[in-house]
């Protein structure tokens, strides 16, 4: 008989309980048969490849290289990885550095236009993890964000294995996910802001994604 699902939320949710508190309600939807529990990002360690699925939640961060270090177990482990707003930030550098072998600093530059509180047109591409996960080919989501990805590196992140698959209607990056890894989806947006009783599609698929991991790799505890 199978254990409930192991989630873990990389955040610092005692730094800022306001701004992670809309993921407490998002996992708190999924239901009582899986089991979250908040990692700090000063305590991240090789025990997050025990999880079932890793969300790697928004800033603000204690520690930064905390991040890094758990996108970086969740990707090798192939533990079903969501990260949103920061998360997505983090686990792109993660894989940047490891992968592609860019430096910290080519990886993100400031937005253009500051999408704090803004609510933007994504689109997905055809055939991805996200147009499944998401069910449809195009959304409206909410940001809190200032911070996007380097258009000068999303060619060598394209080249080293990542795949950009969610954009704004003026063709900027908003999603990125790793084809051949269970589920490693990013997004720029923040999925947890979703109005509604029910969880977003995107955390939905996320849980699923952890829940198979839980029967397949981990059947009993």
């Amino acid at each position: 008989m199978t254990s409930s699902p192991r989630l873990a939320l990389v955040g610092d949710r005692l730094l800022d309980a306001a701004a992670q508190e809309p993921v407490a309600r998002a996992v708190a939807a999924l239901g009582s048969h899986v089991e979250a529990t908040w990692i700090p990002t000063t305590a991240v360690d090789a025990s997050l490849a025990d999880f079932d699925g890793v969300w790697l939640t928004g800033s603000p961060y204690e520690s930064e290289p905390g991040v890094v270090t758990a996108a970086g177990i969740a990707r090798r482990a192939g533990v079903p990885l969501l990260g949103t707003c920061g998360g997505l930030q983090l686990a792109v550098t993660e894989f940047a550095i490891q992968v592609a072998g860019l430096a910290e600093e080519d990886v993100l530059v400031p937005l253009s236009c500051s999408l704090g509180g803004d609510e933007c047109v994504v689109l997905a591409t055809e055939g991805s993890l996200f147009e499944r996960a998401l069910g449809a080919e195009r959304t409206r989501e909410r940001y809190h964000c200032s911070y996007g990805l380097n258009p000068a590196t999303v060619q060598v992140l394209t080249d080293h294995g990542l795949r950009f698959t969610g954009f704004d209607d003026e063709g900027v990056v908003r999603v990125a996910e790793l084809p051949g890894h269970p589920f490693f989806l990013g997004t720029l947006f923040q999925p947890e802001l979703a109005d509604g009783p029910e969880p977003h599609p995107i955390i939905r698929a996320w849980a699923a994604a952890a829940e198979a991991a839980n029967r397949t790799t981990k059947p009993s505890r």
